[in-house]
């Protein structure tokens, strides 16, 4: 629980290009590993997941900044 509380506060900091070149890079690294998990199993497949969650949080951080 305490690194999603970490990850949100850390958010707090960025601005809106920061999160959107964020939301780009972790996108990226999930293509890469998905496409790497497919070739040999991962030794943490959770750490797919994981950053799944974090990019969703990302794009909610972003779409509450845009609206708000």
């Amino acid at each position: 629980m305490s690194k999603k509380i970490d990850f949100l506060k850390s958010l707090t900091a960025l601005s809106e290009s920061d999160i959107k070149a964020k939301i780009n890079e972790d996108e990226l690294r999930l293509k890469k590993l998905q496409f790497a998990h497919v070739i040999t199993p991962l030794e943490n497949p959770m750490s797919i997941r994981d950053l799944r969650k974090d990019i969703a949080r990302l794009k909610t951080e972003l779409k509450k900044r845009v609206t708000a």
